[in-house]
């Protein structure tokens, strides 16, 4: 298969291992998009939330900060890193009481820090993350994507294009208790999208 030349950070947020369904549909965009490079980042491991040690070092000034508020922000900086040399976002995004995993709301907490991915200026919050794409691979038990009972992919919309990534597709395999076809659907759909991509790149 030829390699395509986009380089991936792959986010997995399933607290389902191997059964997870989102993690089936990044198995298939990621093997059929075949890219240059992978960042694997499963957000169940090493991401806690936030806390006030953390929110006064990042309030702190890069210059003032000590060697304990620089170690703080250290897992954040990376997860940052990632974000920035991806060409690709790859998110797996299962929907849990309505609303994305409590590790995924971690990892955005991590990676949408002021001055870093975005800044406040007179007209208004500007993302700093630049000439991204998305992709928001989506399964769900009962909840429709875009329902009125979705908080799950308007919120990662949101909070993605608040730092500047506003290409944004999603793939979804959702109200899997009422359709048994559709994460058959979804599946195909990623491998038809990552297909696309792997050839114009």
């Amino acid at each position: 298969m030829t390699k395509s030349s986009i380089n991936v950070l792959r986010v997995d947020s399933s607290i389902s291992g191997d059964a997870s369904n989102t993690r089936k549909l990044l198995d298939r965009f990621i093997n059929s998009l075949n890219p240059q490079s992978i960042v694997n980042r499963d957000v169940n491991v090493g991401i806690d939330g936030l806390t006030g040690d953390w929110v006064s070092a990042n309030f702190t000034a890069e210059e003032d900060r000590s060697e304990a508020q620089k170690e703080a922000l250290a897992l954040s900086d990376t997860l940052i890193d990632e974000v920035f040399a991806a060409d690709l976002l790859v998110i797996g995004v299962p929907i849990y009481n309505f609303a994305i995993p409590a590790a995924l709301k971690n990892w955005v907490d991590m990676i949408a820090r002021a001055r870093k991915t975005f800044r406040y200026s007179e007209d208004g919050p500007e993302g700093l993350v630049k000439g991204k794409k998305a992709y928001l691979l989506v399964a769900s038990g009962g909840t429709g994507v875009g329902s009125d009972i979705d908080f799950a992919t308007p919120y990662m919309k949101h909070v993605l294009g608040f730092i500047g990534i506003t290409d944004v597709e999603i793939i979804a395999a959702d109200a899997m208790a009422m359709d048994e076809k559709s994460l058959e659907n979804a599946e195909a759909k990623a491998v038809e999208k990552a297909t696309s991509l792997r050839d114009a790149a």
